[in-house]
């Protein structure tokens, strides 16, 4: 699944991804309205609504983009209702042929870890059966717990020819109380990605291996550090646009082949009719907003990549 994460993104010229991370706020009142018909202001009718915006999103844009970023408890809020609208959003994304990457950022032990890798990147055993639960692509990992926490979701990703990406540096204003702490005169963030490096040795695809990290685009310093320590580690990159990441901070995270990265936008994107810079398309043509900020993005970002 890597190396047709990297193919995409050579093909489209298009290192970005969709942070698919619906908020009730950022769904079009007549969408709302539509879905409370048939379903009433419950949880179902929020569920309806936020797999509609998704849908219309996705049909706007999955041309432009290798790959999407569902993050699960923008759908757990909603209980089993959203849930469904998650696994309905995951599968009508694959039906497009786009990369799924599941923000659930689980850490956990042993049988617990195993769990939670089966339900998300795995097969679930039913009798005599197996069965693909949510079924994304990759998945992101809190490493908090060590190697138990990660290796079974290695072993399964081996299996299924699948992907996970490791926090290793986050993009929240306060990550550094933990994530910045020196360790024999290392922020512990380092000794993180020389692991994450490590561990990407036991599940290798043609140039990049399928065990990422997360790395913040707030932080381009330490960004640059990690990409040493982390040559053949594909870093996903949370923070462009809305949280402050601007795209020239984001070139030391690129490798020489142009690879390397990928950039992710949420409300940037989905939320984009909101912004006076899109306003033009209205509530009505949302998804065409979302289309343009992606064309926009894109530009923005291959612009910072050919001057480095």
């Amino acid at each position: 699944m890597i190396n047709k994460l990297c193919k995409k993104i050579t093909d489209l010229k298009a290192p970005i991804v969709v942070g698919l991370d619906p908020m009730l706020n950022y769904v079009p009142e007549e969408i709302k309205k539509a879905a409370f018909e048939q379903f009433g202001e419950t949880l179902e009718g929020a569920g309806e609504a936020i797999w509609q915006f998704n849908k219309a999103i996705v049909d706007a844009t999955a041309d432009l983009i290798p790959a999407v970023k569902p993050q699960i408890a923008m759908y757990e809020q909603f209980g089993i209702p959203g849930l469904v609208a998650f696994k309905k959003t995951v599968d009508y994304c694959k039906e497009k042929d786009l990369v799924v990457i599941g923000d659930i950022k689980r850490g956990d032990i042993g049988s617990t870890s195993a769990a939670y890798a089966v339900g998300h990147v795995g097969k679930v055993q039913v009798g005599s059966k197996r069965y693909a639960a949510f079924d994304e692509d990759f998945v992101t990992v809190n490493p908090y717990l060590g190697s138990d926490g990660i290796q079974p979701f290695i072993d399964i990703c081996k299996e299924e020819n699948k992907g996970i990406f490791v926090l290793v540096k986050t993009s929240n204003p306060s990550s550094g109380e933990f994530q910045d702490q020196l360790v024999d005169g290392k922020p512990l963030y380092e000794l993180v990605g020389k692991k994450v490096a490590e561990w990407g040795e036991l599940h290798m695809g043609e140039a990049y291996s399928y065990v990422g990290c997360v790395v913040g685009a707030t932080y381009p310093e330490m960004g640059k550090v990690l990409r040493k320590i982390m040559p053949k580690t594909f870093i996903l990159v949370p923070g462009y646009g809305a949280q402050g990441g601007k795209a020239e901070d984001l070139v030391p995270y690129f490798n020489k082949d142009g690879l390397g990265a990928i950039i992710n936008s949420s409300r940037g994107i989905i939320a984009a009719y909101k912004q006076e810079k899109y306003s033009k398309f209205g509530s009505e043509n949302f998804a065409d907003a979302s289309r343009q900020a992606v064309l926009d993005m894109r530009e923005d970002i291959n612009s910072a990549l050919a001057g480095k």
